[in-house]
């Protein structure tokens, strides 16, 4: 029994030996992947980057609104009959009391004759009861009547005159005429709505702002404001009126500004964009607004940190370093950066989804992203 017991023992002692040989391998290999993945430290990822630099801002509020001509009706007559003339053409330009539509007026005009023939008459019985009354030979009372009757009849006159230029339409103001599809024969009612009359020149622009602006907004301000029918030009003029109530729906404070319009190029209910100069031209540091990540504890970018060593290719190394700024204005596609970065300093502009800080960096700048302070959308 005592040469199996050793057996036993010897080879009990064996696999123990080979199970911590086993193991200790284990731990070798892992921890020798482990040296081996730390010595490589993180993967390069290839971004682009510009140099951080300052340039010139024009500080100014952005709106969009609405062109309304400086005065603008559409046209109807108060009485209802026939078209008998119609002097104009659609687009013409008229001016203030010019005739526009003329109505049938002849037995209008035949009972203002009328009116006017009983009205002398009565006129004339007048003087003559005064002329008579002078001499004692009729009654203070019958020229008091008279008297009446003559007023009366001239306020007839007058009445029937009224209705008489009621069957004209003439131009209330100075202006141009829309479309015109009226002809003569056709019959009216009161209160249709025959032809636009509009004032194109001065023109007006009705737009809104947040009523945290409202310091900043003035009766006399500048504004600059282009449409999208004329693209390559812009239109100046001068705030005339602030609403003096904020609008409880939307929080925004209408505005009203005037602007020249000598070619008449810009029409009523156009869109317009509209930018309200505020004060002289500063300098920022501008980015990107791609370069920026927004997160709720603040603002990030990351910067292109030299790393003192060479790449394979002999160039200097670089490394991804987040940092926190401060931004500020935003226009077209730049944002102002208040806090954060100095001049001079090469911000990654794409590519930064990838990046922490560390991060090997290869740079590729032959696609940046949109940077301009007044871009144009593409059709």
């Amino acid at each position: 029994m005592e040469p199996l017991k050793r057996r036993m023992i010897i080879m009990l002692c064996g696999v123990f030996l080979l199970l911590g040989l086993i193991f200790a391998f284990n731990q070798l290999k892992t921890f020798m992947i482990k040296h081996f993945i730390a010595s490589m430290g993180l993967p390069p990822a290839t971004v682009a980057t510009m140099v951080a630099t300052t340039s010139e801002w024009q500080p100014k509020l952005s709106s969009v609104g609405n062109v309304r001509a400086f005065r603008g009706v559409e046209l109807s007559t108060e009485l209802g009959g026939l078209v008998q003339t119609v002097p104009i053409k659609s687009g013409q330009d008229v001016k203030e009391g010019e005739l526009l539509i003329k109505l049938n007026d002849a037995s209008d005009i035949a009972q203002l004759n009328s009116l006017k023939a009983m009205a002398a008459l009565a006129k004339v019985l007048n003087e003559r009861d005064r002329q008579q009354l002078a001499i004692q030979a009729i009654s203070k009372n019958v020229l008091d009547t008279s008297a009446a009757d003559a007023k009366s009849k001239q306020a007839q006159v007058e009445q029937q005159t009224a209705v008489v230029a009621k069957k004209n339409l003439k131009a209330p103001f100075s202006g141009r005429v829309g479309i015109v599809a009226i002809n003569p024969g056709q019959y009216v009612n009161p209160g249709d709505k025959l032809l636009t009359l509009q004032t194109l020149d001065p023109i007006f622009v009705d737009f809104n702002l947040p009523q945290n602006n409202a310091e900043l907004v003035q009766v006399g301000q500048e504004v600059i404001v282009t449409t999208d029918a004329f693209k390559d030009a812009s239109f100046t003029g001068k705030i005339t009126a602030v609403s003096p109530k904020v609008d409880t729906n939307t929080r925004n404070i209408q505005i009203e500004a005037q602007l020249a319009n000598p070619d008449k190029k810009i029409l009523p209910g156009m869109f317009a964009n509209v930018n309200i100069k505020l004060g002289d031209q500063v300098k920022y540091l501008t980015l990107p607004q791609t370069a920026v990540t927004y997160n709720p504890y603040g603002s990030t970018v990351f910067i292109a940190k030299p790393t003192g060593k060479k790449d394979k290719k002999g160039n200097p190394g670089l490394e991804a370093q987040q940092v926190f700024v401060t931004t500020g204005l935003t226009r077209g596609d730049q944002v102002a950066i208040l806090k954060g970065i100095d001049e001079g300093a090469t911000i990654v502009t794409s590519g930064q989804l990838k990046l922490q800080n560390g991060t090997p960096l290869i740079i590729n700048n032959k696609v940046q992203p949109a940077n301009s302070p007044d871009p144009n959308p593409q059709e």
